[in-house]
């Protein structure tokens, strides 16, 4: 068994979690991934937690964003990290098929 695994998130190449919380570590990887899990988009808009400072409990100081739908687009939003431009990012978003190919290879690759 694995232990101390934890999930990475990038957008064009920059690690969100990172860039967002330089203390924060992105959850273990099934907890994320699992079919329905946190980044599995829905109709309505929620929020969702994906890392915590390393070492802090649960519950506590989440890194969290907000996961909707906006027809076929896939929405992160209620972000604020550096882009490579240095200002500020706030929202991303992807095409719902590629999206879900991706979430669905790399919960293909965890459980082996």
């Amino acid at each position: 068994m694995c232990t101390g695994l934890h999930t990475y998130l990038f957008v064009d190449g920059l690690d969100v979690i990172a860039r967002s919380d330089s203390r924060a570590v992105g959850f273990e990887p099934g907890r994320l991934l699992r079919p329905g899990g946190p980044l599995y988009p829905a109709d309505v808009a929620r929020r969702v937690s994906v890392a915590s400072p390393a070492g802090v409990e649960a519950g506590f100081d989440e890194l969290t964003l907000r996961i909707g739908l906006r027809g076929d687009t896939v929405v992160w939003s209620d972000l604020m990290y550096p882009g490579h431009d240095h200002g500020p990012v706030e929202e991303v978003r992807f095409p719902l098929g590629p999206y879900m190919a991706e979430i669905q290879r790399a919960y293909a690759c965890l459980v082996g």
